[in-house]
C-alpha cells in the first residue's frame, strides 16, 4: 500500500517580529479572477519549476511537491559552484536550505555575535531541520545575489542536536525525511525570523556552537536566513507562480513557471485579480461552514488543502493519517477576506476526492488536485497548499516592497 506522506513546509513559526502559525494547505478549483493557464515566455525573471516524484522517486516518491533548480557557489567564485535541481519551492516560509548530503560546495560557515559559528533549528509544523548558516552566490534562472545566508541542513560537523531544538518534533535532516534536495522560501518578509530572533537570544532558532556546546544566540537581521529575492538587482518586489490547471484525479507530473518581480518586466504585469492584504503574521481569513479563520494563508510548501471539517471522514489507513477520505468527491466552498481591508474579498471553490483511493489507484501520479487533510496545531487556520496553486497565476508582493497593485505584503489572483 502507498504511503502518502503530508508534507507540510510552511516556514519558521517565528515571521516577522511575532508569533504566528505558518503553514499552508489548499483548495484547487477554478474560481478567482486573474487565474492563467497561458504558458509563460522563456524570460531572465523565469525559473521552470515542476511537480514530480521527487529526487527518491523510486524508494520514496512525494506527492503534491513543486521543485525547481538552483545554482550555488562559494561567495565570489565563478567555479566552486553546484547546480542543484529537485529544491522545494515554498511561499510561507523564507530563505535557501540545502541539505547536506546534496551538497558538494564548500561554503564558509557565518560567525555568530560571540565568534562561535552560527547554526539554526528550523521549525516546521511537521519536524524541525538542524545545521549550520553559510554564506553563498545563489542563482535562480536569470536572477543571482551575493553571499546570501542560507542554511545546510544535517551538517555531521554540527552534531549532536542541541536538546531544545530536537525536542521540537521529528528530525528532516535527510533527504528522504525532507522530500527534496532543499527548499527555497521565497515568501512575503525579508528575513525568516526577523525581530524576534535579533532582539532576544531565546528566539530558540538560533544558536552559536562551540566544539563543545551549542547555546541560544540573538541572530541580527543581516545575519539571519534571508529570502534571496529582495536581494535580487531589481525583480525584487515579490514573485508570481503560475502552474496550469489540473482535473481529478491528477497526473504523473505538472510544470509551470517560477515568476521574479512584480510589475517590473512585461511578463509579471499586475491585472485584474483579487489582491488580499496580510497582517503583519503574512495570514489572511477564511470563512468556513460559517467561521472566520484568521490565521489563514496561502502555502506552495504544503502538498494538500488542510482545513478542519467533522463532516469529512478521515482516512482509516495509518499510511494516510491526517488525510480526509470521503466516500465519494466532495465539493466545498470557502471565502478568503483580506486582514487588511475587510471589504476584499474571494470564493474560491475547492474539491476533496478521497485520498487513499486516489493515490493507490494512481501509483504514478505526483500531482493530485483533491488531495486534503486536517490542520494540526490551529482550530484559526485553513491552509491553503499547492492544489490552490492549480490553474491559478498567484503573486506574493514583500513586505515593505510596492507594485502597482498596491503594497506588500499580499497575495494576489
Amino acid at each position: 500500500m502507498r504511503n502518502l506522506t503530508r508534507r507540510a513546509f510552511p516556514g519558521l513559526v517565528l515571521l516577522s517580529s511575532v508569533l504566528a502559525a505558518s503553514c499552508g494547505g489548499g483548495g484547487g478549483g477554478s474560481s478567482g479572477s486573474g487565474s492563467s493557464t497561458t504558458p509563460v515566455a522563456a524570460a531572465t525573471n523565469t525559473v521552470a519549476v515542476v511537480v514530480d516524484a521527487g529526487p527518491e522517486s523510486t524508494t520514496n516518491p512525494t506527492v503534491n511537491t513543486l521543485y525547481t533548480t538552483v545554482t550555488v557557489c562559494a561567495p565570489g567564485s565563478t567555479t566552486a559552484c553546484q547546480t542543484i535541481d529537485h529544491i522545494q519551492v515554498d511561499t510561507a516560509s523564507y530563505g535557501l536550505r540545502v541539505l547536506a548530503s546534496a551538497l558538494t560546495v564548500t561554503l564558509p560557515v557565518s560567525t555568530a555575535s560571540d565568534g562561535n559559528s552560527l547554526a539554526e533549528c528550523t521549525q516546521f509544523v511537521d519536524g524541525y531541520s538542524w545545521g549550520p548558516v553559510a554564506a553563498a552566490d545563489l542563482q535562480v534562472g536569470g536572477e543571482s545575489a551575493r553571499s546570501v545566508p542560507i542554511q545546510v541542513i544535517g551538517d555531521s560537523s554540527f552534531a549532536p542536536v542541541p536538546a531544545a531544538c530536537a525536542g521540537t518534533g521529528t528530525a528532516e535532516d535527510t533527504v528522504a525525511t525532507f522530500g527534496a534536495n532543499g527548499i527555497l522560501g521565497i515568501g512575503v518578509f525579508a528575513q525568516d525570523c526577523g525581530t524576534a530572533c535579533s532582539s532576544s537570544a531565546a528566539n530558540t532558532f538560533y544558536y552559536s556552537c562551540s566544539q563543545s556546546a551549542c547555546n541560544g544566540v540573538a541572530a541580527s537581521l543581516t545575519s539571519q536566513v534571508l529570502n534571496p529575492v529582495p536581494l535580487f538587482a531589481k525583480d525584487n518586489n515579490g514573485t508570481i507562480l503560475d502552474l496550469p490547471s489540473l482535473a481529478s484525479p491528477g497526473a504523473a507530473t505538472l510544470t509551470g513557471t517560477l515568476i521574479f518581480g512584480i510589475d517590473t518586466e512585461t511578463n509579471n504585469a499586475s491585472g485584474t485579480e483579487t489582491v488580499i492584504g496580510l497582517d503583519a503574521n503574512g495570514n489572511f481569513s477564511t470563512t468556513f461552514i460559517g467561521t472566520a479563520l484568521t490565521q489563514s494563508f496561502v502555502d506552495s510548501g504544503t502538498n494538500g488543502i488542510f482545513f478542519n471539517d467533522s463532516s469529512l471522514a478521515p482516512c482509516t489507513s495509518s499510511n494516510f493519517s491526517g488525510f480526509y477520505c470521503p466516500a465519494s468527491s466532495v465539493n466545498l466552498s470557502a471565502t478568503i477576506t483580506s486582514n487588511a481591508t475587510s471589504t476584499i474579498t474571494a470564493t474560491i471553490d475547492f474539491t476533496i476526492d478521497n485520498a487513499e483511493t486516489v493515490a493507490n489507484g494512481n501509483p504514478s501520479f505526483s500531482a493530485i488536485p483533491g488531495l486534503g487533510g486536517t490542520f494540526p496545531s490551529s482550530s484559526s487556520s485553513f491552509d491553503w497548499g499547492l492544489p490552490f496553486f492549480f490553474g491559478r497565476r498567484v503573486a506574493n508582493a514583500i513586505q515593505g516592497y510596492t507594485t502597482s497593485a498596491g503594497s506588500g505584503p499580499y497575495v494576489a489572483f
